[in-house]
């Protein structure tokens, strides 16, 4: 029980600054300070923690654990978060672009 509300307070507390990075990341119009290859490996992270409670609700060991399906909305929502972030990469990266 305690290994899974840890696991939902390090998801949560991840969730929460991925706003503060978007935000920035828009209002900046550049990619500079942005790692692509950071961002594509911390959504690699959270595909691969989706993966691991899609098969945990496929084995059963799923069912009635609020953190668990806690920490399964936010690993979607944090995932959803740094897609959007490297989406704006690429448009902060078009930008850049047409500003050389």
């Amino acid at each position: 029980m305690i290994s899974e509300l840890l696991e939902a307070l390090m998801i949560i507390s991840f969730g929460l600054s991925w706003p503060m990075n978007i935000t920035k990341a828009w209002k900046a119009r550049t990619t500079k300070g942005t790692s692509l290859p950071f961002m594509l490996l911390v959504d690699f992270g959270y595909a691969a923690g989706i993966t691991s409670k899609i098969t945990m609700m496929i084995s059963h060991t799923f069912s009635g654990n609020w953190t668990a399906i806690l920490g399964f909305a936010f690993y979607i929502a944090n995932f959803l978060m740094v897609t959007t972030g490297i989406c704006i990469y690429f448009r902060n990266n078009s930008l850049d672009r047409i500003r050389l």
